[in-house]
């Protein structure tokens, strides 16, 4: 198997496992050979690769046999040179390095959780989007007093969270050599927990997080419904803000809207700075594509975009940065193999499965029926006739949706809506803009909403 062919699989990957996972324990794997059916890969530590064999083993088999490579078994191999990590008994978390000295994924700030160097403030674009949570950041990476704790970050898909996580990391170990920031998942968190417990060394795991002077945990959502190990990152939390040790965490929503996670971890949560990234607006989206074309000039120095093409991607590929990101890239690779400028009519032909993906439809009925689920309705009694509050509310809500997310026409909109008048629509739309600027909570639901809908 070559290396191509890895890069291959890699790509096949990026699908099963989602890009988080992906970016955390496949990317930093380097293929090393395969002999006698069985494909081995190099990690940086002994822990990573037991992680990765444990959760992905198999789906890396799986798409190593179905490209034809004749596996059997797969291994993960610390190379020569390189310290292993040592059993989690004794695991203590250990300091990150300079981002400029260091590979991409190559770094950690606890076995297991590496940070990419890539993902620093220099590299994050500021729009008005996102400007209050890189505030935020900026003031916590400070590190002189903790000002916010803790701080709460929140967003959806590709809007900058992880980013500014690993961003706030390396400024606070560059500020701060001898810091011990620890940074991971919430998924690392409860293996670890549960690592323990199965190792009956609690006192072990206790020490290891409680004496730490930055704790970064990412996508806490996932520890709902969790229930003990939601009991110690409550001890853990808590035992860290009551000796003034900052504390940082992110999720893909507000605390509040958590389903499964205890109201005392929710109070708590809440008890700091919480922080929503907004999603992005075309200006925001430009300037990525514009930092990114920056960066990737040094790999193609002598491809060519044409004029129109960056506007034309911030335009159409609204959902994912990610995406828009992965798009870019695409372009240029596309562009260098085959020796040509990225006009727009290549970058239609390159880029169409995803521009058929960003143009995905919103429907009145997809509104309705998520409208009608976000309040405990039902769908009958939203397009009715009742009139209750209960009701009446909702369906507000719900055509102002279908007029800012759809192209149909007030009419159209009413008759969707149990036949009623286009002035009935208008009423109803200018209702929730009056109520958008003086209830939060109108406003929050709004946004909740179109999120879901334009995911």
């Amino acid at each position: 198997m070559t290396n191509e062919t890895w890069g291959e699989i890699r790509e096949n990957l990026i699908k099963t496992v989602g890009r988080n996972n992906y970016v955390n324990w496949i990317e930093p794997l380097e293929f090393a050979d395969l002999d006698g059916g069985v494909a081995t890969f190099l990690v940086p530590t002994k822990f990573m690769g037991d992680w990765v064999s444990r959760n992905f083993g198999d789906h890396i088999l799986r798409e190593l046999t179905d490209a034809g490579q004749g596996v059997h078994r797969v291994r993960f191999s610390v190379p020569n040179g390189v310290a292993k990590s040592r059993p989690a008994k004794k695991a203590s978390p250990t300091t990150v390095s300079e981002p400029a000295a260091v590979a991409a994924n190559d770094v950690e700030a606890m076995p297991g959780a590496p940070l990419d160097s890539r993902f620093t403030f220099d590299s994050f674009v500021v729009g008005k989007p996102n400007e209050l949570a890189h505030a935020a950041a900026r003031r916590v990476a400070e590190g002189d007093v903790v000002t916010f704790n803790p701080l709460f970050l929140y967003g959806g898909v590709g809007l900058g969270k992880t980013h500014l996580m690993h961003a706030i990391a390396w400024e606070l170990k560059k500020r701060s050599p001898d810091l011990k920031v620890v940074y991971l998942s919430a998924e690392q968190f409860m293996y670890r927990f549960v690592q323990a417990l199965r190792d009956k060394d609690m006192i072990a795991f206790k020490q290891l997080f409680r004496s730490v002077d930055v704790l970064m945990v990412d996508d806490v959502q996932f520890i709902a419904g969790k229930d003990a190990t939601q009991e110690e990152f409550f001890h853990t939390f808590n035992a860290l803000v009551d000796q003034n040790k900052q504390v940082i965490i992110s999720a893909d929503r507000a605390p509040t809207e958590i389903s499964g996670i205890e109201e005392r971890i929710v109070s708590r949560l809440q008890s700091g700075l919480v922080v929503d990234l907004h999603p992005t607006n075309y200006e925001l989206r430009l300037g990525i594509l514009q930092q990114k074309v920056d960066q990737y000039s040094a790999q193609f120095p002598n491809l060519e975009i044409a004029d129109g093409v960056l506007e034309f991607l911030a335009h159409r590929i609204s959902s994912n940065v990610r995406v828009l990101e992965g798009a870019l890239m695409r372009l240029f690779a596309f562009g260098a193999l085959v020796g040509r400028e990225v006009t727009m009519e290549l970058t239609q032909d390159c880029l169409a499965d995803i521009l058929r993906a960003s143009d995905r439809k919103i429907t009145v009925e997809e509104i309705q029926r998520k409208v009608s689920d976000h309040y405990n309705i039902r769908l009958s009694d939203m397009i009715g006739p009742k009139r209750v509050r209960t009701f009446a509310r909702p369906r507000q809500v719900a055509m102002y949706l279908a007029k800012q997310l759809t192209s149909r026409s007030l009419p159209e909109i009413g008759r969707r809506f149990g036949g009623r008048d286009h002035t009935t629509v208008m009423h109803g739309v200018r209702k929730i803009e009056e109520l958008m600027q003086k209830d939060s909570q109108i406003a929050d639901d709004l946004e909740l909403l179109r999120r879901s809908l334009e995911a």
